[in-house]
C-alpha cells in the first residue's frame, strides 16, 4: 500500500479492498519504523488519526456521501493552525501555542474526509532552504540521510518521499514547496497568489506566502489542489474565481504547446548533472510535438535581492506580534516591559529569524525605505512584466527547480548567501504571483533526485498540471522510491 498513490488508495477503498483504518495504520507503521532517522514530523497523534479513519469507515458503511480525500492520510506543515493541536512554526516562541481555530485549508481537508496524520517540521517561521533552522530537530533527506530535504517545507516533502504520508501540505514564500520537492524527488506545486486562502496560515511574507500540495505524482497534486483551492471571504487576498476540475482534464494534451526556456535559468552556478537532466526533459516534450522557444527574463537576476528586501520587510512587521504579552514565549525574569519584550524575543527567535527581522526593519527604517524597500517593489513589478511578456509568446516556462541536487546538512549553514541562492530559480514566481510546479526529471550519478520546474501564468494551474502530466506519462522518475 505504501507504493500506491492517493488516487489508487481511494480506488482500493471504493472496491472494498482496503479500509481507511488499514491505510492509516500502514502509514503510521511506516512513520514508527523510519521517522526516528528522518525526523519529518514534529507532532503525530496516532490514536486520533485512527479515530478519524474509523469515522470515515463508519460513514462509508452507512452509505453516507464521502469527500474527495476520504480515508487518505495528509501531513500538514506546522505553520498552519489546527484547532486544539499545537502549531509551533518550528519556533520556541510558539512552543506551547494551541490555536482555537482551524486554518481554511485544514477545514477543507476535514470536509474532504482526509485523515490529518500529523504536523511536519519546517524552518522556523518558514525561513530557510534546508529545514536546519527548526528550533526542534533537523529533518533528513530520505534519499541520503546525510543530506538536507530542502526547505522550508522539508518535513512535508520528506514525509511524502519516505511514504509516511501519501499527501502533504506545505507553504511556498520563495520556493519552499518546489525546492524540497525537487530535492526529495516528488511533485510539489505553488498555486498562484490568491488561489488558496491564507486564513490560518501563520504569516511570514504576506504578499508572497501560498499554501500548496506535495504528492507522489501530478494527479494526486491536482486532487489535493482541487480540495484546498477556492474563495474564502476571510482572506481579502483570496481571489473569487471558479476552481476548475483539475483532475478531469489532466490527460488532455495541450496542442500546440510552446515551452519558453529562459537563458537566465542556465547560467553560472547550475550543476552540470542538473542541467543535463533538465535538457533531457525538454527533449521529452519535443518528442511529444512541443515547440521550444528561447526567451529572456531580464530582471530575474535581481529576484534574490528583491525577495530579501520585500520578504524580510513583511516578516519584520508580521513577527512584531510575538512580544511575550498576549501569547507565545515569555521570559521568566525581567525588569519592566521593554526588558520583557527584548528578552522574550531574544530567547524565542532563532538566528535566521533574527537576521531577517533585522534586515526587514532596516529596509523599512526612516531614510532607507525609499532606497531599499520601495525600489525593490519597483523591480518586483518589472519581474512580473517579464513573465507577462513571456506568457504572451509561450504556454509555460521551464528550467531547473534548484541549481544543485540535495546538499549535505551543515554545508551551507554558516554561509547565509550561499543558502539564499538555493532558491535562485524559484523566487521570481513568488514575486510575480504566478503558479509553478516541480516534477522529478532525473537523478545524479550518486542517486539524488533532480527536479524540473514548470511555471505558468496567473491562475493557469489547469494548464500547468496538464503540461506536467505530459512529461510524467512518458517517464517513470516519479515512481522511484528511496531505499529506507
Amino acid at each position: 500500500m505504501l507504493d500506491l498513490t492517493a488516487t489508487e488508495l481511494l480506488q482500493r477503498q471504493a472496491n472494498g479492498d482496503s479500509s481507511a483504518e488499514s491505510i492509516t495504520q500502514t502509514f503510521l507503521a511506516q512513520f514508527r519504523q523510519h521517522d526516528s532517522r528522518i525526523r519529518a514530523f514534529l507532532h503525530v497523534d496516532e490514536a486520533d488519526a485512527i479515530e478519524q479513519a474509523k469515522a470515515i469507515d463508519a460513514k462509508r458503511k452507512g452509505g453516507e456521501s464521502l469527500g474527495k480525500l476520504a480515508g487518505i492520510p495528509v501531513a500538514v506543515k506546522d505553520v498552519l493552525c489546527t484547532k486544539g493541536r499545537r502549531t509551533t512554526c518550528g519556533s520556541k516562541i510558539l512552543q506551547n501555542f494551541v490555536p482555537p481555530y482551524d486554518a481554511h485549508v485544514i477545514t477543507k481537508l476535514k470536509e474532504a474526509d482526509a485523515i490529518l496524520i500529523g504536523k511536519t517540521n519546517c524552518d522556523e517561521f518558514a525561513m530557510g532552504s534546508s529545514t536546519e533552522n527548526s528550533a526542534y530537530q533537523t529533518t533528513r533527506n530520505p534519499w541520503d540521510l546525510e543530506r538536507t530535504p530542502g526547505g522550508s517545507s522539508g518535513g512535508s516533502a520528506a514525509s511524502v518521499a519516505a511514504s509516511q504520508a501519501p499527501l502533504a501540505l506545505g507553504t511556498d514564500t520563495g520556493g519552499s514547496i518546489r525546492q524540497p520537492a525537487s530535492l526529495c524527488g516528488i511533485v510539489g506545486m505553488k498555486p498562484s497568489y490568491g488561489r488558496v486562502s491564507r486564513f490560518g496560515l501563520i504569516a511570514y511574507g504576506s504578499s508572497l506566502d501560498q499554501v500548496g500540495p506535495f504528492a507522489q505524482d501530478v494527479r494526486d497534486a491536482a486532487l489535493l489542489l482541487e480540495v484546498i483551492a477556492g474563495h474564502d471571504p476571510r482572506d481579502s487576498t483570496c481571489v473569487n474565481t471558479p476552481v476548475p476540475p483539475y483532475t478531469a482534464m489532466l490527460d488532455e494534451p495541450i496542442k500546440p504547446l510552446t515551452i519558453g526556456v529562459a537563458k537566465q535559468f542556465f547560467g553560472k552556478g547550475l550543476d552540470s548533472e542538473v542541467e543535463q537532466a533538465v535538457r533531457s526533459a525538454l527533449k521529452v516534450y519535443e518528442g511529444q510535438g512541443a515547440k521550444i522557444k528561447d526567451i529572456s527574463l531580464p530582471h530575474s537576476p535581481y529576484a534574490v535581492a528583491v525577495y530579501y528586501l520585500v520578504a524580510t520587510a513583511e516578516a519584520s512587521s508580521n513577527l512584531a506580534r510575538y512580544d511575550g504579552v498576549h501569547f507565545g514565549h515569555r521570559t521568566e525574569k525581567f525588569a519592566g516591559l521593554i526588558d520583557m519584550v527584548k528578552k522574550s524575543r531574544g530567547e524565542g527567535f532563532g538566528a535566521e529569524v533574527k537576521r531577517r527581522i533585522m534586515l526587514g526593519t532596516y529596509a523599512l527604517s526612516s531614510g532607507y525605505i525609499d532606497a531599499y524597500y520601495l525600489k525593490a517593489l519597483k523591480v518586483r513589478r518589472l519581474i512580473r512584466q517579464d513573465f507577462d511578456q513571456a506568457f504572451a509568446q509561450c504556454d509555460v516556462v521551464m528550467g531547473p527547480t534548484s541549481p544543485t541536487a540535495a546538499f549535505k546538512i551543515g554545508e551551507k549553514a554558516d554561509d547565509p548567501l550561499a543558502m539564499y541562492l538555493s532558491d535562485i530559480y524559484t523566487i521570481s514566481a513568488n514575486l510575480a504571483g504566478i503558479c509553478g510546479i516541480s516534477i522529478p526529471c532525473g537523478f545524479t550519478k550518486s542517486g539524488l533526485p533532480i527536479g524540473l520546474q514548470i511555471l505558468g501564468g496567473p491562475f493557469a494551474e489547469e494548464k500547468l498540471l496538464r503540461v506536467a502530466r505530459l512529461h510524467e506519462r512518458e517517464t517513470d522518475w516519479h515512481k522511484r522510491r528511496p531505499a529506507l
